[in-house]
């Protein structure tokens, strides 16, 4: 979902962090002085992709932004003025470009067909009321058909989704995953399959409106009252005060439903997710359940035994509902999910879908929006995700040592906090819900997205996301209509420009681009690369930052240093957060020579960024190496064997 600015949706922010435990293996976090071990715990392996054996990389793509080369950018423009992606942009050469970068997995955000105000009529789709849908182009978590995808993104809007089941053919014959959206918590207000498949029923079409709740209702009512259009808040008119035969300030909903984030008012606030409602999973009112529990020991049961666990149950129909979307979605070839606001849907449902997914395709990459740290461990044992989103804990931390907010340190705490499940806690610096780095309200300065990259994508054996036009350094500037700068528009045509340079005019070549952001893209290159290639990533963690500034020898704390090793390789990773350069002595403490099996003497260790190498000395069993380091800049050495 979108940051709840300016009437978008809004986020649970909560402080504290936590980590989830299952996967390829558990870690123990002990003292400084020690090293982090890697034990079985008896849980399913998450098994990553890249053939190079490294870590997952996710590239999320606005769909529809990808292709434009239209550079008006005109705020509440039309498809027709300020243009749109395509499926077909996605070419052969589109999609190497985006592979070079290290990935393993392309999130296609915007994909399942949402409200749009445009006039597909003629292809048999209503038109969308501009009273209840965000921006011109619609929001793509306010979901219209589920068995089919957005008419927007097709050349032949008739044909829209064999193009769709093309690029997914295209992905895979270049090495990559498909992942989409699915969006449980909430569909359209007015939701209307055209394309389910014989014998399904729509999303509410067999409810019975005469009550609030019912086990198989898909949806809560207000019964005995009509939806009323939100007032509008701080002078906002649809599409901008546009005219539009349908912009009147009403919409038919009788009885009323509750809205997506969970108001239960016929008239929702201006600030609700008033162009969704919310989908019914068995919770009754009241908040008591109306299936069964899934006993605690199912925690680190096989998907297959959870599977068998319900085999037998009565679930509620929108369980069955979302089962029959994403078999169908995984019949079409599509490898995986990314699942919005999981958190406001019981972690019972999940079991039940994820585990039907797994005895589809067993390598699913199924990801999770949630933002409660509280429920971090039971989505990951007992709802059977992948996973999860590291935004409370690793990203907020990060971000707020890039501003020069918080000491280095924090990151040892939020790292230290999450290490039995790290390897499930997805890192990113953007995605479509926060600023861009080089935005004025983040940093101003993509430079400065260095550091936090090489930290945020080795630290841990979890996948990194890379949103597009991230590695350019784009700023995201440009006020489209709907929602606030420096987020790239995800409701409203636009055309994002330090990607339509690189994109020059569909060659992917980067033909368009300025010096700064032709190295940025190198750097991120090499970094993800690095994250995706090497099995140190694969490896064990060790925390050099405390030992360090313990040792005051020039080290501070817009430093950071972690270690990444297994049997084969071992690393040490420092970065300068600072504009200024850093010169002190990097200390490897006793216990992490011990465990590498190093006796005393010179070591070579070679700077994968730089390609530079530098020397760890070794005395009585403690390792040390000096360190200068300029502006912004990291080392990843590599030891030499």
């Amino acid at each position: 979902m979108y940051n709840l600015t300016a009437l978008t949706h809004i986020k649970k922010r909560v402080i504290s962090i936590i980590l989830i435990a299952t996967g390829l293996a558990a870690c123990t976090a002990q003292t400084n002085s020690q090293v982090v071990h890697h034990i079985q715990d008896g849980a399913e392996t998450v098994k990553g992709i890249n053939a190079q054996h490294g870590k997952p990389v996710v590239y999320q793509v606005f769909t529809r932004l990808f292709g434009n080369t239209n550079t008006r950018n005109k705020p509440w423009g039309t498809i027709e003025e300020n243009g749109v992606g395509k499926f077909s942009d996605f070419t052969d050469v589109a999609l190497k470009s985006i592979k070079e970068l290290g990935v393993s997995h392309i999130w296609y955000t915007g994909v399942p067909h949402h409200d749009v105000i445009a006039d597909y009529t003629e292809f048999g789709i209503s038109q969308d009321d501009p009273d209840v849908v965000k921006g011109r182009a619609g929001s793509p978590y306010a979901v219209k058909d589920y068995y089919s995808v957005n008419p927007d993104l097709a050349d032949d809007p008739a044909n829209r989704l064999h193009e769709f089941e093309a690029l997914i053919q295209r992905t895979h014959d270049n090495g990559m995953q498909v992942i989409i959206d699915i969006v449980p918590n909430h569909v359209a207000r007015n939701y209307q399959s055209i394309a389910k498949p014989e014998g399904r029923a729509d999303f509410g079409e067999n409810d019975d409106t005469s009550v609030e709740y019912a086990k198989d209702n898909n949806f809560y009512y207000v019964v005995g009252r009509d939806f009323s259009v939100p007032l509008a808040a701080k002078g906002y008119k649809p599409l901008g005060g546009e005219s539009h035969p349908l912009a009147d300030g009403k919409f038919i909903e009788s009885p009323a439903k509750w809205t997506g984030n969970g108001s239960r008012k016929a008239q929702p606030d201006a600030n609700d997710w008033y162009e969704t409602v919310k989908v019914n999973y068995g919770i009754k009112p009241d908040g008591s359940y109306d299936f069964d529990r899934l006993p605690d020991n199912y925690r680190n049961k096989s998907s297959a035994i959870h599977a068998r666990f319900w085999a037998d149950k009565s679930v509620p129909d929108s369980w069955r509902k979302f089962r029959d979307i994403t078999q169908y979605w995984l019949a079409k070839g599509v490898d995986g999910f990314r699942y919005d606001m999981a958190e406001m849907v019981p972690v019972e449902f999940w079991s039940y879908l994820n585990s039907h997914i797994k005895q589809s395709n067993p390598n699913a990459f199924l990801l999770a929006e949630v933002y409660n740290p509280d429920k971090y461990r039971d989505y990951i044992a007992l709802g059977k995700m992948d996973y999860l989103y590291d935004k409370v804990g690793f990203y907020d931390s990060l971000k707020a040592v890039m501003q020069g907010q918080s000491p280095t340190s924090a990151l040892v705490n939020a790292q230290a906090t999450v290490l039995d499940i790290e390897q499930h806690m997805l890192h990113f610096l953007e995605n479509h819900d926060e600023q861009r780095i080089a935005s004025p309200e983040f940093t101003g300065n993509s430079e400065i997205g260095k550091p936090a990259l090489v930290v945020s994508a080795l630290i841990s054996r979890s996948p990194t996301l890379l949103y597009f036009a991230q590695e350019l350094g784009e700023d995201g500037s440009e006020n489209m209509g709907f929602g606030a700068q420096s987020r790239t528009t995800i409701f409203d045509y636009a055309g994002v420009p330090t990607h339509q340079r690189w994109m020059n005019q569909g060659k992917f070549d980067g033909g368009g681009l300025t010096l700064q952001e032709t190295e940025l893209r190198e750097y991120y290159r090499k970094v993800l690369g690095i994250s995706a290639s090497q099995s140190a990533m694969l490896g064990a963690y060790q925390d050099l930052h405390q030992v360090n500034i313990a040792h005051k020898k020039g080290y501070d704390q817009q430093l950071y240093s972690f270690s990444r090793f297994n049997e084969t390789q071992k690393m040490l990773v420092v970065s300068n957060f600072a504009t200024s350069p850093k010169n002190f002595e990097l200390q490897i403490p006793k216990a992490l020579i011990g465990q590498w099996g190093l006796p005393d003497g010179q070591y070579p260790m070679a700077d994968l960024l730089s390609g530079q190498t530098k020397t760890m000395l070794v005395e009585n069993q403690n390792g040390h190496i000096s360190m200068g380091l300029g502006s912004l800049q990291s080392v990843v050495l590599n030891l030499v064997d």
